[in-house]
C-alpha cells in the first residue's frame, strides 16, 4: 500500500506491492520462519563481503508500469518510481535495520543541527560529488529544491514540502560545498528534508515551475549515484540502468540493473522462468510455487509497507458526511481481513491500528476503531440512511459505494471481504478494478472514485507525511487525496513538526492518528510481511525491513 516505513515512515502511493495475501478459508500450513520479528529488529539481505562477489552481471526486477513522471518530488509521482531512482540519486543519511542514521558520506561529509534559536542545519557536500555531466552537486541545489519545495510558488506541483515551507533560506557557506539551512519554524523531521524519499535533484530540475513539471516526464538525464539510466524502451516496456562513469565512489559490482513492465500475475512465472531476480511474496500459493524454484531463497523481514482504504470526503460526494464514513469504518472486520489474508503467512496476523506508525515502530499504538457492525447500522439509521431492501437510502440516492483498485487478485480478496462486511448493514460496494498505467492520475488524484486502494511506503522520517496526506488544504491536496481533514488536525501536525523532543512529537502524532480515526478519512488494513523470492545468489539484496541498501554492494556470489 507506498506511494507516498519507518521507526518513521514517509509516505509514497505504490500501486500495488506484496502484501501478503492468501486463499481466504482455513489453513493448514505454518507461517514461514522468521516471519515473527518485528520491524527494526531485523533484515535478510542475505550479507557478504564484495570480495565474495563477482564483478558484473545484471539485477532483473519488475515493474507494473513505466513511470508518468521520473521527479519524485511531483505530485503525479508514484511509488514504483523511488525504487527505479535509489541507485541514481543522492539522499543525506544511510539507514539500518533498527532505523538508526548515519551520513551517507559519498555525498556529504556532514550534515548537523548547529542551532534551535533559530534552527540551523549545515550541509557540507562532499567534494567529490557531481551530477551525471560532471556539473559539481553545490550549495545552489540544496537553494533551489528548497525553494521549489517551499509552497511559496503553487505553480510548483509538489507530492510534499519536506519542511521547506518552514526554511526561512539557505545560503553559501564556506564555499559551494555547504550550504546553511536556516528555518524560521522549527522542523522536527530536518533529517529527512534530503533523506528517505527527499531525492537532490539538480537545479536545473527544480529552477523552474516548467521544468520541475515537464522535465522528467519522460525519464531522467542528470543524476548522482552509482547507476544512471542506460536505455528506456517503451515499446518493450523496460529500463536499464547502467554504471555511471563519473560516479566517485566504489565501484558497483553489477553493471546493469534492468525493470521489466510486468503485470503483477506474471511475477511468479517470470521468476520460474529466469526473466526476473526477485519479486514480493502476494500468496500463500505463490510461497508454495517460489519455495520450489530451483536456485531461489525466500527472504523475509517485516514490511515497512502498508494496505489501506480512502474514502473520497470531498463535496458533494456520497461520504462528504464524515459520520457515514466512520459509521462505514466500524463494519470493516479488520481483523478478519488479517486473518483471512496473511494466515501462513505471518505467525500471527494482525491488522494494522495507526495511520502514522507501523508494528514494531517506537510510537506505535493501536488507535484503531472496533469492529462493531450493530454500532454502524444504528449510527446510519440515526444519519437518516433508512434500509431500502438490501440497500440504505437517504433523499433519493442509494449508498452504493465505487471501490477503485488495481486490478489484482489480492486487492480483490481484500474488497469481496469488504463487501461482505459491508452488505451486513446495507451498504452495497462495487468493485471496480483499474490498470496500473494511469491509476493514480486518472483515478485516483482527481478523486474518481467513492473508496480506493492502495499501498502507502515510508522511511524512517514519519512526522513529515502527516501534512502531505492528512492535513487538508483544498488549494494543496499533496497526498490528502480523500479531501478529507480538519482544522484541528491541521493545527496538531503544526504543533507535532515544530517539537524538536522525540518523546513529546510521538504523543502529539498519535493525538493526530486517533483524530484521523475520529474523521473517517481512510482504514488502515494490513502492514506487509515483507516476504521475497530471491535468487539464492544474490547478494547484500532481499527484505531490508528499515534498512537502506548500498548498490554498489549487491552483486552475484562467484
Amino acid at each position: 500500500m507506498k506511494v507516498r516505513s519507518l521507526s518513521r515512515q514517509l509516505a509514497i502511493p505504490l500501486v500495488v506491492v506484496a502484501l501478503g495475501l492468501a486463499a481466504c478459508g482455513s489453513d493448514s500450513g505454518e507461517a514461514p520462519h522468521g516471519s515473527a520479528a518485528e520491524l527494526g529488529t531485523t533484515n535478510d539481505v542475505n550479507p557478504h563481503d564484495v570480495t565474495d562477489l563477482r564483478d558484473g552481471g545484471n539485477l532483473r526486477l519488475a515493474l507494473t508500469a513505466l513511470p508518468p513522471q521520473w521527479n519524485v518530488l511531483h505530485t503525479d509521482a508514484d511509488g514504483e518510481v523511488a525504487g527505479v531512482l535509489r541507485p541514481m540519486m543522492p539522499r543525506a543519511f544511510r539507514t539500518d535495520a533498527a532505523g538508526n542514521l548515519t551520513v551517507d558520506t559519498n555525498y556529504f561529509t556532514s550534515v548537523e543541527l548547529t542551532n534551535t534559536d533559530p534552527q540551523q542545519v549545515v550541509y557540507t557536500i562532499n567534494p567529490k560529488a557531481v551530477w551525471s555531466d560532471g556539473t559539481p552537486i553545490t550549495w545552489e541545489d540544496i537553494r533551489s529544491q528548497a525553494a521549489a519545495l517551499s509552497g511559496a510558488d503553487p505553480a510548483f506541483l509538489i507530492r510534499m514540502n519536506f519542511g521547506f515551507d518552514r526554511v526561512e533560506k539557505v545560503e553559501r557557506g564556506v564555499d559551494d560545498k555547504q550550504a546553511i539551512i536556516t528555518f524560521r519554524q522549527h522542523w522536527a523531521d530536518w533529517k529527512g528534508q534530503l533523506a528517505g524519499e527527499g531525492f537532490l535533484f539538480p537545479k536545473s530540475v527544480t529552477g523552474t515551475p516548467e521544468a520541475f513539471n515537464k522535465s522528467l516526464v519522460d525519464g531522467i538525464l542528470l543524476t548522482g549515484g552509482p547507476f544512471t539510466v542506460q536505455s528506456v524502451d517503451r515499446a518493450q516496456g523496460r529500463i536499464v540502468l547502467g554504471r555511471n562513469p563519473k560516479w566517485w565512489g566504489d565501484t558497483p559490482k553489477l553493471d546493469t540493473i534492468t525493470y521489466t513492465v510486468l503485470d503483477s500475475s506474471a511475477f511468479i512465472p517470470a521468476l520460474q522462468n529466469n526473466e526476473i531476480d526477485a519479486v514480493g511474496i502476494a500468496t500463500r500459493d505463490d510461497l508454495k510455487t517460489a519455495q520450489g524454484i530451483p536456485g531461489v531463497a525466500i527472504r523475509r523481514a517485516p514490511g515497512n509497507v502498508w494496505s489501506h482504504m480512502t474514502f473520497n470526503g470531498a463535496p458533494g460526494s456520497l461520504l462528504e458526511d464524515p459520520g457515514v464514513r466512520v459509521a462505514i469504518s466500524k463494519a470493516i472486520d479488520r481483523q478478519g481481513i488479517a486473518t483471512a489474508i496473511q494466515n501462513g503467512l505471518v505467525q500471527t496476523p494482525r491488522p494494522l491500528g495507526s495511520h502514522v506508525y507501523v508494528q514494531g515502530q517506537t510510537g506505535y499504538q493501536d488507535n484503531g476503531l472496533p469492529f462493531d457492525p450493530d454500532a454502524a447500522a444504528r449510527e446510519l439509521d440515526a444519519l437518516g440512511w433508512k434500509l431500502n431492501g438490501d440497500v440504505r437510502e437517504k433523499d433519493g440516492r442509494r449508498l452504493e459505494i465505487r471501490d477503485v483498485m488495481y486490478n489484482d487478485q489480492s486487492w480483490v480478496q481484500i474488497a469481496q471481504i469488504i463487501q461482505q462486511n459491508l452488505a451486513r448493514i446495507g451498504v452495497r460496494l462495487v468493485i471496480d478494478t483499474k490498470p496500473g498505467k494511469g491509476y493514480f492520475t486518472d483515478n485516483i488524484k482527481p478523486g474518481n472514485f467513492d473508496v480506493a486502494h492502495w499501498v502507502w511506503s515510508g522511511d524512517v522520517f514519519v512526522l513529515k507525511n502527516l501534512p502531505q496526506v492528512y492535513r487538508y488544504d483544498p488549494n494543496d491536496l499533496q497526498g490528502n487525496y480523500g479531501r478529507v481533514g480538519s482544522p484541528e488536525i491541521n493545527a496538531l501536525i503544526d504543533e507535532a513538526l515544530a517539537e524538536l523532543d522525540p518523546a513529546k512529537a510521538v504523543e502529539l502524532a498519535n493525538r493526530i492518528d486517533r483524530k484521523i480515526w475520529e474523521i473517517g478519512h481512510s482504514v488502515p488494513l494490513m502492514q506487509s510481511p515483507g516476504n521475497l523470492a530471491v535468487r539464492a545468489g544474490l547478494a547484500n539484496y532481499g527484505a531490508p525491513g528499515l534498512a537502506s541498501y548500498d548498490y554498489t554492494k549487491i552483486g552475484f556470489v562467484k
